[in-house]
């Protein structure tokens, strides 16, 4: 086991949301601010770690639940380093999503919480097109269950909020909770 010195507190962003809410999309246009403040910042993305990290899993809720847990334990290694991580990852059951925050410590859960329909018309990967279709079976919000957050740090609907918008709202959150200085600070600086 390797100890190293103390080191500026970490974090881990979690944004759950059916596919196509929007939280990839927010991650990826988090990371960039974070790091102009000086943070180091990794984004673990549902989609890339289930090719890299995941591969073979299925999509039963075990393999799920799997699938959450090692996202969530890189998610642990990293922030207790100082890292701030951001997960996008549709994560569809509150007890692996609470596993996490109680493995991590320093979670903050936000609910991309763009309803079904939204997402469906989206649809940015024709995914919801062949659920719908029956090709896909066991597809999150159409034939499978998604239990959203009882009282996540932040709900957010990409129906009709900006990314920028977004982001200042994370950003806002995190400043409130004190990952980075003063609420009330130049959205530009870390005061």
């Amino acid at each position: 086991m390797m100890v190293t010195p103390p080191r500026e507190r970490g974090v881990t962003i979690w944004f759950t949301g059916l596919s196509g809410a929007g939280k990839s999309t927010l991650a990826e246009a988090l990371a960039p601010k974070l790091a102009g403040l000086g943070r180091r910042v990794e984004v673990l993305d549902g989609d890339a770690v289930r090719t890299h990290l995941s591969k073979g899993l299925g999509f039963s809720r075990e393999d799920r639940d799997t699938n959450v847990r090692r996202i969530g334990w890189v998610a642990h290694l990293l922030t207790r380093n100082g890292v701030f991580v951001i997960t996008a990852a549709i994560s569809p059951y509150r007890e692996a999503r609470d596993w996490c925050r109680r493995t991590i410590g320093d979670f903050v859960e936000v609910h991309v919480a763009t309803p079904l329909a939204v997402c469906a018309e989206r649809d940015p990967k024709g995914l919801y097109r062949r659920a719908y279709a029956g090709e896909i079976p066991s597809f999150t919000g159409v034939s499978d269950p998604y239990e959203e957050p009882d009282d996540p740090a932040l709900r957010l609907d990409t129906r009709s909020l900006s990314v920028d918008d977004g982001v200042a709202a994370v950003l806002d959150l995190l400043r409130a909770r004190g990952y980075l200085g003063a609420v009330g600070a130049s959205r530009g600086g870390d005061a």
